[in-house]
């Protein structure tokens, strides 16, 4: 089974950081595209990021754009967000995303239906 465990969410003051880190077991890493996306009460699952499988190409939804970044460790199987200028409206749960087809492009993971899921890590931004 593809088990994906987030970890990092917390509490912090509008303007603060926070890194996620998402820790991959059950299959090959390397060769999947991998992404987060962020759900708050009463909305639909978002996009926020993806990287593609070779690490090449990255792909940002707007509203997050130039405040955070995405990155991986093929070899350690593990993929970060980095959080930064972190605002009320980034107040969510983080799911951490791999894709079920191998050799994708990250904009295809942001469109994709059949995703892994992670179990979500809280991000909590105080104004």
């Amino acid at each position: 089974q593809v088990r994906l465990v987030e970890s990092g969410g917390g509490l912090v003051q509008a303007g603060g950081s926070l890194r996620l880190s998402c820790a991959a077991s059950g299959r090959s890493f390397s060769g999947y595209t991998m992404g987060w996306f962020r759900q708050a009460p009463g909305k639909e699952r978002e996009f926020v990021a993806a990287i593609m499988w070779n690490g090449i190409n990255r792909y940002y939804a707007d509203s997050v754009k130039g405040r955070f970044t995405i990155s991986r460790d093929n070899a350690k199987n593990t993929l970060t967000l980095q959080m930064n200028s972190l605002k009320p409206e980034d107040t969510a749960v983080y799911y951490c995303a791999a894709d079920m087809i191998s050799y994708r492009t990250a904009q295809q993971l942001s469109r994709a239906e059949n995703r892994y899921w992670g179990q979500g890590t809280q991000v909590t931004v105080s104004s």
